[in-house]
């Protein structure tokens, strides 16, 4: 936590140092020198991407951190973080809400300029400020081992979206991994950093969430998009996205060629927006994790949506969740993807759904075709209990029962129905046999229950590990 004294040394042999003020903070690491026993010498930066001599600092690396940091909170006028000292040669380090403020950032900032341990660096709730952003984009010119940093909700603004940026627009560094949450980022941010991304192919998981872009901030990231070649992973759930600014994100998506995964949950699109994202759905070949949940999104957009799932072949989750779509909308989703043969859906998320015992007669048809698939909805309407009990019952115990029964394992039970009598089988042919087989009927939603629990996600199923699995 920020201290207005600087601390003071505690022995008459402990060696005080108080070095001229600077005017400026863009000399970062000239105001703490490493303790005496360690020769720190940094060449030139010709045509190299690090100037640290690693091989010089061995030595410096295991016995000079803590001195190094304690001597950096001395400077700046901080007191040392205990947590960081017991935990500054981990790979992961967490400080989030430790009230650091920028000076204290920036004692941690010079500590890891030659720490080559930690890999990820928690830094969230910290009130960093865009002094703090500036010592750590400092530092990471000089650390090329720290590969992912969480910064959200310490309210870097405007100008601290100007020190990323200009940072990251220059390719420079091992960071792959960014979370920018909460950070009061509007309009001119959202230019900024997508100026930067559409450069920038080392950042492979960004996340802008809870920020407040808009109309104008998804024009520029959907320009971004439509060119970016490295991130892999975007969150910008809970922004301010409504439909102009939500077609233009989508209209970048469409051409997209490395993101697999986006959240673009509680925007409020509407239906208006669901057709461009029927759009993205039947042109992008890329996106395997769609969230849309909380974006206004009724049976009119569901039926959009589903036209983009007739001949999308990537997507794997979509999550519908607290959206206004009722039985009729979520009937047009599932079969959507029953009339796809190439559809590799996964989960279709609609919890919020209450459906018909006939909605659950045409999930059967769709499992027939999609064993793989699983569909989430709130509940059966009007489905009696003893029917509720013979759904949910656990397949797996009944089956681990009846092996008991007949003094087998139930690896045996399982090797019986496949005519190979291997370990293994295509999850088409094993739904087939569980469904036909009557020593321990299974209704269709036991079986898929079954096939959840040995799929080895590549269309295969696996007994092999079935003897130390609990039912």
């Amino acid at each position: 936590m920020d201290n207005d004294k600087p601390l003071q040394p505690e022995t008459e042999d402990e060696i005080e140092i108080q070095p001229v003020r600077q005017s400026s903070d863009k000399m970062l690491y000239c105001e703490a020198e490493p303790p005496p026993t360690v020769e720190k010498v940094k060449p030139a930066r010709e045509n190299s991407e690090t100037d640290l001599e690693i091989e010089d600092d061995e030595k410096f690396f295991t016995t000079g951190q803590k001195e190094l940091y304690l001597e950096a909170c001395k400077l700046v006028g901080v007191v040392p973080v205990s947590y960081f000292i017991r935990n500054m040669k981990e790979s992961y380090v967490n400080l989030n809400h430790h009230g650091l403020g920028p000076r204290g950032t920036k004692a941690i900032a010079i500590a890891l300029v030659s720490n080559m341990a930690v890999t990820k660096l928690e830094l969230e709730d910290n009130c960093i400020m865009e002094e703090g952003v500036l010592s750590l984009v400092e530092m990471l010119q000089e650390n090329y081992c720290l590969q992912e940093m969480n910064i959200s909700n310490n309210h870097l603004g405007l100008e601290g979206a100007r020190i990323i940026s200009d940072f990251f627009e220059r390719n420079s560094s091992s960071i792959w991994s960014l979370e920018l949450s909460g950070n009061d980022f509007k309009e001119d941010s959202a230019a900024l950093l997508c100026q930067a991304l559409s450069t920038n192919y080392r950042i492979k998981k960004l996340d802008l969430s809870h920020n407040q872009f808009s109309d104008v901030g998804g024009k520029h990231l959907g320009q971004m998009l439509a060119i970016n070649v490295g991130l892999t992973s975007l969150d910008l759930s809970w922004n301010n996205f409504h439909t102009r600014g939500a077609v233009a994100l989508c209209n970048g998506l469409r051409g997209n060629v490395t993101l697999t995964k986006l959240d673009l949950s509680m925007n409020g699109f509407g239906n208006e927006v669901a057709l461009a994202l029927g759009e993205v759905l039947r042109l992008n070949s890329c996106l395997v994790y769609l969230d849309i949940g909380g974006n206004d999104i009724g049976n009119e957009g569901a039926s959009k949506i589903s036209k983009g799932l007739e001949s999308n072949e990537s997507l794997r989750v979509l999550k519908l969740f607290l959206n206004p779509i009722n039985m009729d909308g979520a009937i047009l989703l599932i079969l959507a993807i029953k009339r796809n043969p190439k559809s590799r859906m996964e989960e279709l998320d609609i919890s919020n759904v209450l459906v018909s015992e006939q909605f659950m007669k045409t999930l059967d048809g769709v499992y027939a075709v999609h064993p793989q698939l699983d569909v989430v909805f709130k509940a059966v309407q009007g489905l009696s209990a003893k029917k509720t009990i013979f759904l949910l019952t656990n397949p797996m115990k009944l089956i681990q029962s009846y092996a008991d029964q007949h003094k087998i394992t139930i690896v045996d039970f399982f090797k019986s129905l496949n005519p190979t009598g291997t370990m293994k089988m295509s999850v088409d042919e094993f739904q087939k046999v569980m469904i036909e087989q009557n020593k321990v009927p299974l209704n269709q939603y036991q079986v898929r229950e079954v096939i959840k629990k040995l799929d080895e996600k590549t269309g295969m199923v696996n007994f092999s590990f079935l003897n130390t699995m609990k039912p």
